[in-house]
């Protein structure tokens, strides 16, 4: 293993682990593995925060199931949404679910179609597209997660700007 380490330099060995880890999200996304599966892996390959991986994992479960009613185990109680619609943030995790179990049923033909992570492991950014009514929209979601693996921040955007007034007709 150490002469493997100083065989690579350290951008050619983050480049290596965030190929592994797109690759895993990406079968994550498609077999919505469990958390303990998921805490597995991400240790294997060297996830900095297999807890926040874990819970990345069971979001993207959620999500591709369309039901939200386990999201208050994933999020802080203190977590903090962020909309595209509104200047101030809600805070608490009822709101946050709230928000977001109400956003997915209005969202139709969801989908993730990226996904970015941040080195210490703690940040996500998943890139979405959906359809609100006729309107087809693109935005992202900026998740941020706690030691724990708690979601303490959820911030989403979204464009084109019509594709946002469609989706605060419908809220």
């Amino acid at each position: 293993m150490a002469s493997a380490r100083s065989s690579f330099s350290r951008s050619a060995r983050a480049s290596v682990r965030d190929d592994l880890l797109t690759r895993f999200s990406d079968f994550a996304r498609a077999s919505a593995p469990s958390a303990a599966f998921a805490v597995g892996i991400t240790a294997a390959i060297g996830f900095s925060k297999p807890a926040a991986a874990a819970t990345l994992v069971q979001w993207h479960g959620l999500m591709q199931n369309n039901d939200l009613r386990s999201l208050p185990e994933l999020l802080h109680p203190q977590a903090v949404f962020r909309s595209p619609m509104a200047h101030k943030p809600y805070a608490g995790a009822p709101m946050v679910s709230l928000i977001l179990n109400t956003v997915s049923k209005v969202f139709v033909d969801f989908a993730y179609r990226r996904e970015l992570v941040s080195s210490d492991g703690l940040n996500v950014v998943l890139e979405f597209s959906a359809k609100v009514g006729e309107r087809e929209l693109k935005g992202i979601d900026m998740i941020r997660f706690d030691e724990a693996g708690k979601i303490v921040d959820f911030e989403v955007m979204i464009r084109p700007m019509s594709g946002l007034q469609a989706l605060g007709e419908e809220m």
